[in-house]
């Protein structure tokens, strides 16, 4: 081991370095200074987001357990952009004066939940991705209690914990099982010694299931409603988006670099699970009337579009997962940056508060429509362009039954959003939510997913970039 295997690392080593310097300054600096660490939150963070497009050495280092090739790296850029739009939709929340004295815990508890997703993105080893994804969740256990004294985040911090707890009991498990049968934890390794034996078949639907929690695929979601309702709503938007994105990332490469050679098992496990998930996430989000739980029944839905093209297993599928999870994380942050910025105002978090939103607060609502209209996967957005390309890297492998329930459900999830839209623009309302201005944070990032969610779909540079780091998977 010397230098040159850190040297490799150098998203994580940037990273460190930026929650070193905030840690710091949060330590030392005096009242009036702490004023300013929103903004050095932010700048040292869009740093270090552009510093992980400069070009970057690709291999491996500690002996093969960790794995910087551009898949990785495109995955850990993504996710930066994503964080990057927290930490802007965060202040408003923050600067609430029974909230302000938590700035920097905030921001180094979502910075350490990143660090540990960084390592279960760049595993290639069953040791490194356990410590990322302890690390990762930990902590986010934290964020989602961080509004202690409200039960509700309180027992969204419980609930998340115990879930976390027992889904990495189950990864465990699988994992003993995994090294009797081969004795090594290596990727590499393992892709050449497993066979299709019930010891490993057992190993793959323990690991699976633990994943399978952690991205809120159906039966294991019960978990995500409760803890999306009662954490702070810019905390939901982190665990809808960077979190799940994350996790089906990691899903997708264990899949294929480890259980390659039994894909005929966990294709037939993951298409149930697809077709459960999308159907029982879409049906239970008609029935919400408070809106972080009607996302969360989103987010379980998508989902399983997500685990749709991990299922095609070809490169135009995986990058298909990477294009998705960026156009997500502009479609989902949209939405959630609205209902943040009309709970700090506000704290009204129902459906039937939003009737005649668009008449005091006419951006709001066409920013919260066309993050809807993303998700549903209606031109020329880039949630159609996402939609489509994940239904033809699907159908070329022949999964047209998948692939026309995902369309049918397609149809039912257009109802449930057109919903809200229907409130916003039509219902009438005697009391609408006051005319606000946001803080130039959240216009920011508001701006930033309105690009996104029209640009990207029309930048097909971003697509088939994507789809040629799927050969490195």
């Amino acid at each position: 081991m010397d230098l040159s295997n850190y040297l490799m690392m150098k998203q994580e080593m940037s990273l460190m370095v930026v929650f070193l310097i905030l840690i710091v300054y949060d330590l030392f600096a005096s009242e009036k200074g702490r004023n300013y660490f929103q903004p050095l939150a932010c700048l040292l963070f869009l740093a270090h987001t552009i510093f992980g497009f400069f070009p970057q050495v690709t291999g491996t280092s500690f002996s093969g357990m960790y794995v910087a090739n551009d898949a990785e790296i495109s995955m850990k850029n993504i996710m930066n952009i994503g964080v990057l739009l927290i930490l802007l939709q965060s202040n408003g929340w923050l600067s609430k004066p029974e909230a302000s004295f938590k700035r920097g815990e905030f921001s180094m508890l979502t910075l350490l939940t990143l660090f540990g997703m960084y390592l279960m993105v760049s595993s290639g080893n069953f040791i490194l991705f356990y410590i990322g994804l302890e690390t990762a969740s930990l902590p986010m256990a934290a964020l989602a209690a961080f509004d202690k004294y409200k039960n509700n985040s309180a027992e969204a911090g419980a609930k998340y914990i115990f879930n976390a707890v027992f889904s990495s009991a189950c990864l465990l498990f699988g994992l003993s099982f995994l090294y009797g049968a081969c004795g090594t934890f290596y990727f590499e390794d393992l892709a050449t010694a497993i066979q299709s034996t019930p010891l490993l078949v057992m190993s793959l639907v323990f690991i699976s299931v633990g994943l399978f929690f952690k991205i809120s695929l159906v039966p294991f979601h019960f978990w995500t409603p409760d803890v999306y309702q009662g954490a702070p709503t810019t905390v939901t938007g982190y665990l809808s988006t960077i979190s799940k994105g994350a996790g089906v990332f990691a899903l997708m490469v264990i899949l294929y670099k480890v259980f390659g050679n039994m894909s005929y098992e966990w294709i037939n496990m993951l298409w149930w699970i697809v077709v459960i998930t999308i159907t029982v996430g879409n049906l239970f989000a008609m029935r919400q009337t408070n809106l972080k739980r009607f996302m969360a029944f989103s987010s379980v839905s998508q989902a399983g579009y997500i685990a749709l093209a991990v299922l095609a297993g070809t490169p135009q599928g995986m990058g298909s997962v990477l294009y998705y999870i960026l156009v997500y994380i502009f479609s989902n942050l949209a939405i959630f940056g609205v209902i943040s910025a009309i709970e700090n105002k506000s704290g009204k978090t129902d459906m039937a508060d939003y009737n005649g939103l668009y008449k005091t607060n006419p951006k709001l609502a066409l920013v919260m429509m066309m993050g809807l209209f993303s998700l549903g996967g209606i031109p020329p957005l880039a949630g159609f362009f996402s939609k489509f390309f994940v239904f033809t890297a699907a159908a070329q492998q022949g999964q047209y039954l998948l692939v026309l329930i995902a369309l049918l459900n397609t149809i039912i999830s257009l109802y449930y959003y057109l919903l809200i839209v229907k409130a916003m623009f039509i219902n009438p309302n005697e009391a609408p939510v006051e005319n606000f201005k946001s803080d130039g944070y959240m216009k920011i990032s508001l701006v930033v997913c309105m690009i996104g969610l029209m640009v990207v779909g029309f930048a097909s540079g971003i697509y088939e970039y994507l789809n040629s780091v799927g050969f490195g998977m």
